[in-house]
């Protein structure tokens, strides 16, 4: 009997052939528009999900009584209740290795565009190309070869951004607990012990850590005090690690100088926040010290494919061999 891989939420407009040459002759892959129209035979048949989101509520969960393996196809998976599945003694994987490059690069362009005044000069020439001639009109100008960038969340996509800052001649310092002694000798980097102490050290700082209970706003208004005066910071990870109010705050008082964010507490926003309300509303003091994008980061082409087609032969691996990889929700498994 081949594998049945569902696909219980699709998500791009084509015949899915990307997924179907992934999978091979031999898997048989069935693809629905969303959870409410897969069908009882569909759920039960599966012995593999594969969805960016969770499908099923834990009542639900009796409809996929063959199901092996739950595959998330991306780095995220906060929004993908991971003991409900472990409980049943189904895996959660995701897709660590797609958009790594991708997601560093976005981080890489914030930190240009908002330390280069790309942005402002654009801005500022579009409205006035003579009178706002001005070369030396931005306040947030730094050599990067002397800038001191700080990341919190040493993992795949931390590192990335370590060594492209590294290329710019940057000093690089990271804050992740969770990160083996050494990490910082084999990049050759500096370590810090906490949250404040890279905010007080660092001209940028760059988040790259996952969204888990210890990371909801971890980035509040008692670390945004230690930062640096005129800081910049980047955040291309989850948007509920900044206190958005805080992070206003700090930007109104000029202790953040600067702020690229890629992600938001509430996707779209729906413009209640205050730093939100003053950037849609082009307020003189924020004007190009803010730059926002629409969780963005992860797109590229090569990315988009890496998505449909990884999650793919680690789901294939497990049914046919056992081997797990990308776990993670280990702690709740019941094996």
């Amino acid at each position: 009997m081949p594998p049945t891989l569902l696909w219980p939420m699709i998500r791009w407009p084509d015949d899915y052939l990307i997924e179907r040459d992934t999978a091979g002759d031999d898997v048989r892959c069935v693809f629905v528009n969303k959870p409410a129209d897969v069908t009882n035979k569909q759920w039960a048949a599966a012995d593999a999900l594969i969805c960016t989101e969770d499908p099923l509520t834990e009542d639900e969960l009796g409809k996929i009584s063959h199901c092996r393996i739950f595959i998330v196809p991306k780095v995220g998976f906060d929004n993908i209740d991971l003991e409900k599945y472990g409980k049943v003694g189904i895996p959660v994987c995701h897709v660590p290795d797609y958009g790594t490059q991708d997601v560093a690069d976005h981080a890489m362009g914030l930190l240009l565009c908002l330390m280069k005044g790309i942005n402002r000069y654009d801005t500022r020439l579009r409205e006035e190309p003579v009178a706002n001639w001005n070369p030396m009109d931005h306040p947030l100008a730094l050599r990067l070869s002397e800038a001191k960038l700080g990341i919190l969340g040493l993992g795949r996509i931390g590192t990335a951004m370590a060594l492209r800052a590294k290329a710019f001649g940057m000093e690089v310092t990271f804050y992740d607990p969770y990160r083996v002694n050494g990490s910082d000798l084999a990049l050759g980097i500096k370590r810090t012990e906490s949250p404040e102490a890279l905010f007080a050290e660092s001209d940028i700082v760059s988040l790259h850590a996952p969204l888990t209970a210890e990371t909801r706003k971890m980035i509040d208004a008692a670390v945004l005090t230690h930062a640096k005066q005129g800081l910049v910071l980047v955040n291309t990870a989850r948007g509920e690690i900044v206190d958005i109010d805080a992070l206003y705050d700090a930007m109104k008082t000029g202790q953040i100088g600067g702020a690229g964010l890629d992600v938001l507490p509430e996707e779209p926003s729906n413009m209640n926040c205050s730093l939100i309300k003053a950037w849609h509303q082009r307020e003189d003091w924020l004007r190009d010290r803010l730059l926002i994008t629409p969780h963005s980061a992860f797109y590229t082409p090569q990315s988009l494919y890496d998505m449909r087609t990884k999650g793919i032969p680690v789901a294939l691996k497990y049914l046919r061999t056992g081997r797990l990889e990308n776990c993670v929700n280990n702690e709740f498994l019941i094996k």
